[in-house]
């Protein structure tokens, strides 16, 4: 690969004084070595060796330009009106943060189908010039818009999850799909445990269920990860959903490989099966929602006491509903592969309950029951609901930590110790 036009011209800058110094021997040695350096025609580099840092007159359009060879011109100003004002960003920035910090290509989706009712909230003071630019602002300038207050907002988790009995046998792995992702009830299970960074003792822990043809989620807390709860979260999820509970997905965890579940699926006709072990990727769907959906809700903090255990139920009962049907996420629809480069094709990002919608294959009861459900769902009512259930949970976290700190005091013992 040749040189860069950057280098051609510090290459130019370098041999042009030099070039005019010398004798027409010299001359001529320089000028091939220039020609095979920068691949340059020889009459061009002559040229450009003669006339560089020179002072030259063209007329342009009429007038008479002066001008410095190789000299860079100078870049006018952008002088172009801003069209996304100061007023508009404010408007966006409390949106977003509302509304769990979205990436762009989620958020416009949010905002176009739910103006309305945006609107008509005073705190968000959108009039109707930016009702229209928020409608039709893209999510690569929502991105940018958004990108110095992004920064600030990284987390990192870890996983405890250990294997599970000498069950597996009976389990088998899903290499492949096997299932019609066409259809939905097909869910990934996977468990966030709520340890503080201790996994010492007994802590609640937050069961992900995601069905991976709508990216319906359901969460639902659990005690700590003994085989009975996770079985009866498992049976609450079946009765509450708007469709069949075909088939779950999950990792090689002992919550999950046990004879509860397992008798339990088999007696209700439900697909059980499992991932490779050591491969976080075969449940991809759900392990995103334990990130988007748990761990930028309730945080990495510790959770284990009952009223804490209440307090994430209230979270999860409010959040699900604004999950599904409410916040868009995107689908991948295939991947093509240029040379060493794989390239990812998304579909328009859609809520699950849209998604559902769009399927010729939900039947029409169960569309009709997601259109009564969300009925009776106001979007920034809902949210301020995880709001407040939110700052519930964290208050009595607060509280049960200052109960467990240690009584400062300054007493001598028999011993001649001094504690404080």
């Amino acid at each position: 690969m040749g040189l860069t036009m950057r280098e051609k011209k510090a290459l130019t800058n370098e041999i042009a004084v030099r070039y005019r110094a010398e004798s027409k021997n010299g001359k001529q040695a320089i000028l091939d070595e220039f020609c095979r350096s920068t691949g340059y025609h020889r009459k061009y580099a002559m040229h450009l060796l003669n006339t560089w840092g020179k002072k030259k007159i063209h007329v342009v359009d009429g007038k008479l330009v002066e001008f410095v060879v190789g000299k860079p011109r100078k870049r006018k100003k952008r002088t172009r009106e801003c069209v996304y004002d100061e007023a508009l960003q404010d408007s966006l920035r409390k949106l977003w943060e509302l509304f769990d910090y979205q990436c762009g290509k989620r958020l416009v989706v949010l905002i176009r189908a739910n103006m309305e009712v945006l609107k008509a909230e005073p705190e968000f003071e959108i009039d109707e010039e930016i009702a229209v630019k928020l409608c039709s602002i893209s999510a690569s300038t929502v991105d940018r818009l958004l990108k110095s207050e992004r920064r600030k907002l990284e987390l990192k988790g870890r996983s405890h999850t250990r294997h599970g009995p000498l069950l597996k046998h009976q389990i088998p792995i899903r290499t492949h799909f096997t299932w019609d992702e066409r259809l939905p009830g097909y869910f990934e299970l996977d468990t966030v445990h709520h340890d503080g960074g201790s996994a010492s003792g007994e802590y609640c822990a937050t069961l992900t269920a995601t069905d991976v043809f709508s990216g319906w989620t359901e969460l639902r807390p659990l005690r700590n990860r003994a085989h009975r709860w996770v079985k009866e979260r498992v049976i609450e999820i079946r009765s509450e959903l708007p469709f069949s509970l075909l088939g779950v997905d999950s990792d090689n965890g002992g919550e999950f490989i046990n004879k509860a579940l397992l008798n339990y699926c088999n007696d209700t006709g439900i697909t059980f099966t499992r991932g490779r072990p050591y491969r976080k990727n075969d449940n991809c769907f759900v392990e995103q929602k334990n990130d988007i959906a748990v761990r930028r809700t309730v945080g990495y903090y510790r959770f284990d006491t009952d009223a804490e255990y209440e307090a994430l139920q209230d979270v999860y009962t409010h959040l699900c509903p604004l999950l599904n049907y409410f916040y868009a996420s995107a689908k991948l629809v295939e991947k093509i592969r240029i040379g060493p480069r794989v390239k990812k094709v998304y579909e328009t990002p859609k809520p699950p309950y849209q998604r559902l919608l769009d399927s010729p294959l939900v039947s029409d009861d169960v569309k009709n029951e997601l259109r009564r459900r969300v009925r009776g769902i106001h979007i920034v009512k809902q949210k301020r609901l995880v709001d407040q259930a939110i700052t519930k949970l964290l208050r009595i976290r607060q509280d049960k930590n200052q109960l467990e700190l240690p009584i400062p005091c300054s007493s001598t013992t028999t011993s001649g110790k001094i504690f404080t």
